[in-house]
């Protein structure tokens, strides 16, 4: 009988330049050995930069957080993550996320105008970017790459 597997809290604060202030977000992670409280985060950032959904980070637990805390990303997944802002009133949300389903992008709305869309390291980015950047251009959305793996980026500079 297989074991379910337990999901853990990670808290990750940081300072936000869009925001210019300091930020909280909370995401979901899988341990991976208990003795170096490494964990492997299972749950796009909303807002968090440079961390992508299976990165190894080390986390501790914080008694007076409750929480267990963001110290270091210990092996980057080569996955990526985007933002992505509907700027187009006239446009669904849910039709920009399918335009990215045949790259193998899995994608979590915020809000009616607001996404975070994970890059699979196996994708070719330069061809997700074209779509993004055609889409920037005829003004139906703005993106962000806030946490764009190695690999992700030597497939944009050309």
């Amino acid at each position: 009988m297989e074991e379910a597997v337990q999901h853990k809290e990670i808290l990750f604060r940081f300072h936000s330049d869009i925001f210019d202030k300091e930020i909280e977000e909370v995401l979901w992670a899988m341990e991976v050995t208990d003795a170096e409280d490494l964990y492997r985060i299972d749950s796009l950032p909303f807002y968090v930069p440079l961390v992508a959904t299976n990165d190894i980070v080390r986390a501790v637990y914080q008694p007076d957080e409750k929480h267990l805390l963001y110290q270091e990303t210990v092996s980057a997944s080569g996955n990526s993550t985007i933002h992505v802002v509907v700027t187009d009133g006239s446009t669904a949300i849910a039709d920009i996320r399918d335009k990215f389903i045949p790259f193998g992008c899995v994608s979590e709305m915020l809000n009616e105008h607001y996404f975070a869309m994970e890059i699979p390291a196996t994708a070719d980015y330069s061809q997700i970017k074209e779509v993004l950047d055609e889409l920037e251009e005829k003004e139906i959305i703005e993106y962000a790459e806030p946490s764009l793996s190695e690999m992700h980026r030597d497939q944009t500079s050309f």
